[in-house]
């Protein structure tokens, strides 16, 4: 013999209009996190680019780096390591 049990549909209710705090879905979270992963994919490519100008740069010998900009970075480093 076998049983009937299965979904029950709550009373008073139309078909497919019932709810449970089951039936909720969320997709912020998710939806957020692809973003974030579009976004990085977006960032690690122009920074894939930016480095494969430097090296091209540096083997071709025609890197000219910011001294002023090193000299404040070291600064900057030797001022936080004390």
């Amino acid at each position: 013999m076998v049983g009937l049990s299965g979904p029950r549909k709550a009373a008073n209710t139309k078909p497919g209009t019932a709810k449970t705090a089951a039936d909720r879905v969320d997709f912020s979270t998710v939806l957020q996190e692809v973003s974030k992963s579009r976004e990085n994919e977006a960032v690690d490519g122009a920074r894939a680019t930016k480095v494969a100008e430097l090296r091209e740069q540096i083997a071709k010998g025609t890197y000219r780096p910011d001294l002023d900009k090193v000299a404040a970075s070291l600064i900057k480093f030797m001022d936080s390591e004390g």
